[in-house]
């Protein structure tokens, strides 16, 4: 028994949308960036060749390109959206930064529980630990399986970079702190599957990752 891991690339900002999925169909969305009728229609497209149920809907922070498709799977498959409690503010802003960047948007629906730090996401006997990572944003999480050996790593790491803080709640030295305490103790083989560009592990970033040297 494990999990597949399956990301898709969607809107503007090139954000990496994942469906976690297990053998017996279940399935959680994390990001969910489809934005426009093309890209809601490949992940539909996806999730029913496929025969995925999807159980759960994960932001791992709630920047405008991590929540564009926020109210289009909570409608379409009946779900109630997961956040930290410290990204309510951050998901109430999205309207206007889509305004701003002239994106549309559908309001995202507001959470009615939250996840913490510790918290484990099961998806068929597997756990996807909750990481408390801010920094990029004020309550940024990464979700690990440590049976399977990878993290959905949000916008907090990337391959040979780390995400931009100049947003507001962004704070620099915070994101080095988390990846360092959170991230950076995990195996080195662990594969970091980030909110944009491709996959990494932990052992590379550790050895080649300029802003953590």
């Amino acid at each position: 028994m494990s999990l597949a891991v399956q990301s898709f690339t969607f809107n503007p900002f090139q954000e990496n949308t994942y469906i976690i999925s297990a053998e017996n169909g279940d399935c959680i969305i994390i990001d969910p960036g489809c934005f426009d009728r093309q890209e809601q229609k490949a992940f539909q497209d996806y999730i029913s060749a496929q025969h995925l149920k999807p159980v759960r809907l994960i932001n791992t922070h709630c920047h405008i390109d991590h929540v564009l498709g926020n109210a289009f799977v909570a409608r379409t498959y009946g779900l109630e959206l997961e956040i930290h409690k410290g990204e309510l503010a951050v998901l109430q802003a999205q309207e206007m930064t889509a305004n701003m960047y002239g994106v549309p948007y559908e309001i995202s629906p507001v959470p009615t529980s939250f996840l913490e730090e510790g918290d484990n996401v099961e998806l068929e006997g597997r756990q996807l630990k909750v990481l408390f990572t801010p920094g990029h944003s004020p309550a940024s999480i990464c979700l690990y399986c440590a049976e399977e050996g990878w993290i959905i790593a949000g916008d907090v790491l990337f391959h040979e970079s780390i995400g931009r803080t100049d947003l507001p709640g962004g704070d620099h030295q915070t994101l080095l702190n988390s990846i360092r305490t959170q991230l950076f103790v995990l195996p080195n083989e662990t594969i970091v599957y980030p909110g944009h560009m491709q996959s990494t592990k932990i052992g590379y970033e550790k050895m080649f990752n300029p802003f953590l040297q």
